[in-house]
């Protein structure tokens, strides 16, 4: 039991570690404005790059990230989110996913988007006066207000907007079984590649074909070299985000890459195709003497895809993509800047996707805005990964939290090497000796919460998440609630003062039974009697 002198130092401890936002210092003796250059792959698996124990080992060698690595600082403890959307909304706007309303994939045809208040990273170096370019997989909607153009970013080249495989829904060939309305309908309905500048309305330039579809990170890297081309010999600094298609399933190798890889697979020749294009980027930036003063981050945007095995990438952590799990969120991730990142360095750190926003934002001389774009108060989950990335003293983050699709509380939270978990869908996902990944074990396993206490895992002993110590012997860590509870209920109070944005695209909230329907309509009635009107719900064509 916790004394009462424990419990203050306890809560004392929590009070030190759950603030949000905190910026650290900027070393004057480190280039001002450096060029920031972010490479995304899409659903890479944790253990597929070389230096991850996969590589040649599996099959697939990755030379171009592993050079990378070895030049820079490798992680071990990064984090995406459990999806392709919310991560891809937590890195751009460093807020976790459920302030900005982007908790779950976009399909085609929802509208909406990432909300025009929201700040993004283009947006706020453009602050510092950077050249601003998108290039690749968007995902965040298809509203003008949602284009990379709307949002920060002067130029965008090969946008898509969706997931790959929503664009064989097109394909007559791939779904056969689709009534001719049917794939009517999806191809009025699927936007094609993009580009377009500030200012100015997108325009499609090309629909994605079965003819093209294969082709699109080698298109994307051709128009990217170009880009960097011109921006390396212009001086101003410049912020380029790069996004391949590569590795979300359906895995199609460009035609140059089939049969490339030493496994033979549509993965792995799409991972060894992946790291080429990588590597023709670096190539070209140490080509064009600008090294010294670039930084350059790869990461995933979230956990490699179980369900879709073996189309899917490698993790060896319980769970999947869509899962509160390690599976779901802990991804690779690589920062390299010559003569600034000490080559052949690694970190242990607790960092993740959100914490770009506050590292470009510190690495550009610049705060982060109070006021979100329309003037209102807004909170940032960032935090500046310097520390971290120069070995400048104790990293800021002590903590994580992880969210599905339609959680406001986090399904699970990691404080150090300890993590609760809270909601259990998809646990045996990834679980050694299952046969295979079946409906009830990954993403499209039910929400399933624990009762009364969470299930609590030593991180550093157990990264597999297997063995629960909350009350087991001598070893039982019932201490862990108080902290746990401590952080949820920090995160849940910032609610109040920054409430979070309407859900930008479907999800499903669960059932509503008619008891709870009619429970609602007769509180409506009532507060109409005392002169509340409610809006209607609108319901778009």
């Amino acid at each position: 039991m916790l004394t009462k002198k424990t419990a203050a130092i306890t809560l004392a401890l929590a009070f030190t570690i759950f603030s949000l936002g905190v910026t650290a210092q900027t070393n004057s003796n480190r280039p001002k404005k450096p060029n920031i250059i972010m490479l995304i792959s899409d659903d890479t698996g944790w253990g597929d790059l070389g230096v991850y124990g996969g590589g040649e080992g599996r099959g697939m060698p990755t030379p171009n990230l592993d050079r990378m690595a070895k030049e820079g600082m490798q992680f071990w403890d990064f984090y995406g989110q459990p999806s392709c959307t919310p991560g891809r909304a937590a890195m751009i706007t460093g807020r976790i996913p459920n302030r900005s309303g982007m908790t779950t994939v976009a399909f085609q045809g929802q509208g909406g988007g990432l909300p025009a208040a929201e700040w993004t990273l283009a947006s706020v170096l453009k602050k510092a006066n950077y050249k601003t370019y998108f290039s690749g997989k968007w995902h965040l909607g298809e509203a003008d207000y949602a284009m990379p153009i709307a949002q920060g970013f002067d130029k965008m080249e090969n946008v898509i907007l969706y997931h790959l495989n929503a664009y064989t829904y097109a394909f007559p060939s791939w779904n056969p079984d689709m009534s001719p309305e049917m794939i009517a309908f999806f191809q009025k309905i699927t936007t094609g590649i993009l580009e377009g500048e500030a200012g100015s309305k997108a325009r499609e330039i090309s629909k994605v074909t079965e003819d093209n579809i294969a082709e699109l990170d080698m298109m994307m890297t051709d128009k990217v070299l170009k880009q960097l081309d011109s921006y390396g010999k212009g001086g101003d600094p410049f912020f380029m985000c790069v996004n391949f298609c590569k590795n979300h399933q359906p895995n199609l190798p460009s035609k140059q890459f089939v049969g490339k890889s030493m496994a033979k697979s549509k993965y792995a020749d799409a991972v060894v195709e992946m790291d080429y294009n990588v590597g023709r980027i670096m190539d070209k930036i140490r080509e064009l003497g600008i090294s010294e003063n670039t930084f350059v981050i790869y990461t995933v945007d979230n956990g490699a895809w179980q369900d879709v095995h073996p189309d899917a990438g490698y993790t060896p952590f319980r769970g999947s993509k869509g899962t509160d799990r390690e599976g779901g969120s802990r991804v690779p991730a690589i920062a390299w800047w010559p003569g600034q990142i000490k080559a052949g360095s690694t970190s242990f750190d607790i960092v993740g996707g959100l914490d770009l926003m506050a590292t470009f934002a510190s690495l550009a001389g610049i705060s982060l805005p109070t006021q979100d774009r329309e003037g209102k108060p807004i909170i940032f989950d960032s935090y500046d990964m310097s520390n971290v990335l120069f070995h400048e003293g104790e990293p800021l983050r002590k903590m994580w939290y992880y969210f599905t699709e339609s959680e406001l509380s986090p399904g699970a939270v990691r404080i150090g090497k300890w993590k609760a978990v809270f909601n259990l869908r998809g646990d045996n996902g990834a679980q050694s000796g299952s046969d295979m990944p079946g409906q009830q074990l990954g993403w499209r396993g039910a929400e399933k919460y624990v009762a009364t206490v969470p299930a609590i895992y030593n991180i550093w002993q157990d990264p597999q998440e297997r063995y629960d110590v909350f009350m087991n012997g001598f070893t039982e860590k019932t201490w862990t609630l108080v902290i746990f509870n401590k952080a949820i209920q920090n995160i849940m109070e910032t609610y109040v003062k920054y409430p979070p944005r309407p859900l930008q695209s479907e999800v499903y909230t669960g059932p509503l039974e008619i008891t709870k329907f009619r429970t609602l309509q007769e509180a409506k009635r009532m507060l109409e009697e005392k002169g509340v009107k409610l809006p209607q719900m609108k319901i778009e064509e």
